[in-house]
C-alpha cells in the first residue's frame, strides 16, 4: 500500500502536464468578423508549436447557413477548383490567415481552420455590411 502511495503524487504530476499539452493544442480563431462589401477581410487562426506551429498545413472551412463545411483552403495557401480567387491563405509561425479580397455579401458565412487532427471546434462569423452613404 505504500509504494501505491508514493505513485500517486508522481501520477498526478503526469496527468496535469499531459492535459495542459493537450490544452495547447487547440486553435483559437476571434468570434466574430465584420466588413464592408468591397473590403479585403482577413481572419486568423491562432495554433501553437503542437499544431500550425510545428509545420502542419492549414486547411480552411466555410460553412454556408443549413450547409455543410466546404473547403475553401488545403495546404496553408491553396483553393480547390471552384472556390474563386478573392479567398486566400497564408501562414507564419503558429499563426494562420484567411483573407478574402473584394468581400462579396454570398461570403457570409462560419469560417473554420483546421491543422493537424484538431477539430472543427472554433470558428468565426463573418458579418458583411453595405456601406451607407
Amino acid at each position: 500500500m505504500t509504494s501505491t502511495m508514493a505513485w500517486s503524487p508522481l501520477l498526478l504530476i503526469l496527468l496535469s502536464h499531459c492535459t495542459g499539452s493537450w490544452a495547447q493544442a487547440v486553435l483559437t480563431q476571434p468570434p466574430s468578423v465584420s466588413a464592408v462589401l468591397g473590403q479585403r477581410v482577413t481572419i486568423s487562426c491562432t495554433g501553437s508549436s503542437t499544431n500550425i506551429g510545428s509545420g502542419y498545413d492549414v486547411q480552411w472551412y466555410q460553412q454556408l447557413p443549413g450547409k455543410s463545411p466546404k473547403t475553401i483552403i488545403y495546404g496553408n495557401n491553396n483553393r480547390p477548383s471552384g472556390v474563386p480567387d478573392r479567398f486566400s491563405g497564408s501562414k507564419s509561425g503558429s499563426t494562420a490567415s484567411l483573407t478574402i479580397t473584394g468581400l462579396q455579401a454570398e461570403d457570409e458565412a462560419d469560417y473554420y481552420c483546421q491543422s493537424s487532427d484538431d477539430n472543427l471546434d472554433d470558428h468565426t462569423v463573418l458579418w458583411a455590411w453595405e456601406e451607407v452613404r
